[in-house]
């Protein structure tokens, strides 16, 4: 994500997408496979601590309309994507960034107001 709200944020992503590549380059030669998954939101219940649970909902309404999938994620979907890395099926797979983000990376949206 880039948006001038979030600065902190958005750079310490970046590091922990580039220090995985770097891991799996240090790695690669042990057999030592490095990813990330980067999700974007996900109904799950950490958002009712940072605001009253009644408003989650309209929360999650409001994020939906700027995704391209005009959805949020699912935490199964996570999960899902979370074990296929682990897998053997994903056994040519190393340094990979794998956005579960219903598409927002493409999009030049801004942030709804909260």
């Amino acid at each position: 994500m880039s948006c001038p709200t979030v600065v902190a944020y958005s750079m310490s992503k970046a590091a922990i997408d580039h220090f995985a590549r770097s891991l799996a380059l240090y790695l690669a030669p042990k057999q030592v496979r490095v990813n990330t998954v980067n999700p974007g939101i996900i109904a799950t219940k950490i958002y009712e601590g940072a605001m009253p649970k009644d408003d989650v909902p309209a929360f999650f309404e409001n994020f939906a309309t700027i995704y391209p999938t005009g959805r949020i994620g699912q935490p199964e979907e996570v999960a899902k994507s979370i074990a296929f890395l682990a897998s053997s099926e994903s056994s040519f797979t190393t340094g990979v960034q794998l956005l579960l983000d219903g598409g927002f990376h493409l999009t030049r949206a801004d942030l709804p107001s909260q």
